[in-house]
């Protein structure tokens, strides 16, 4: 019985470390909200010192205004931009990507019936 403990021990290490848990879909969607947060503070910080070189990156920049205002608080992306991210990423698209995944399999099963049909005389 003294053994046992150190057996379990070796026998664990040899399975190696546990893989992690996965996230669920709401804490995926809020990580993914608080690290993005996080990362744009970090950049606004970083833009608004005195190692930022402010006329190289607007030099180098399409909408200079915009990053201007990026830097100064504004959100960083537009009310256009989210409403075409919400389309094409957003909880519709889901709902289009399962009809489209239950049409195919309709598809499947119909052609299924026609081989059937076609091989049985």
């Amino acid at each position: 019985n003294w053994c046992f403990p150190h057996g379990r021990r070796v026998q664990s290490s040899k399975l190696g470390p546990t893989p992690p848990r996965l996230l669920t879909e709401e804490e995926f969607q809020l990580q993914g909200e608080v690290e993005t947060r996080k990362a744009l503070a970090e950049l606004r910080s970083f833009c608004q010192s005195p190692e930022f070189s402010a006329w190289t990156t607007v030099s180098r920049i399409q909408s200079p205004k915009r990053f201007a205002d990026f830097v100064g608080g504004a959100a960083h992306v537009t009310p256009n931009e989210v409403s075409a991210h919400e389309r094409e990423f957003g909880l519709e698209s889901l709902s289009i990507d399962e009809e489209l995944f239950e049409e195919d399999d309709d598809d499947d099963d119909e052609e299924e019936e026609n081989i059937s049909d076609s091989s049985g005389g």
